[in-house]
């Protein structure tokens, strides 16, 4: 999915807030480091280098305030930080923990939906999402 920035604006604008530019800059870094699913002070080192006055704070609360307009989705990978990726609603997906360098991978493959629905069936319960992280050794930890 491609990233819409005039629906960020929307957003931001239908909820009464402004996209600012340490608020843009902010988004920048998680949007060219999609990849990465970086933590709050991994963004915060991305940002000071384009905007050296913006302070750890101010990433902390525009990183609330994306995952309050449902911007970007919060992560645990249980390592003690907070991660953040794009919400990409129509992309469920999964992740691939490295226990030993604590790389992060996305798993588009999602398998769960028949599970899901028996679930539901099963015990009068309507599920609106899940999240399923596997721990491992990636290929280069392997060796």
């Amino acid at each position: 999915m491609d990233f819409n920035i005039d629906e960020v604006k929307e957003k931001f604008k239908k909820e009464g807030y402004k996209l600012t530019t340490q608020r843009r800059v902010i988004l920048d870094a998680i949007i060219e480091n999609q990849e990465k699913h970086l933590n709050p002070e991994e963004i915060y080192d991305i940002v000071k280098i384009k905007y050296p006055e913006i302070g750890i704070a101010t990433v902390y609360r525009t990183l609330q305030l994306l995952e309050k307009l449902n911007i970007i989705n919060k992560l645990n990978f249980d390592d003690g930080y907070n991660r953040y990726e794009l919400n990409k609603s129509s992309d469920n997906h999964h992740h691939l923990i490295c226990l030993k360098c604590g790389k992060v991978m996305e798993v588009k493959l999602d398998l769960l939906e028949k599970l899901e629905n028996e679930i539901e069936e099963e015990n009068g319960f309507r599920i609106v999402d899940h999240n399923v992280k596997f721990f491992g050794y990636c290929a280069d930890c392997q060796e």
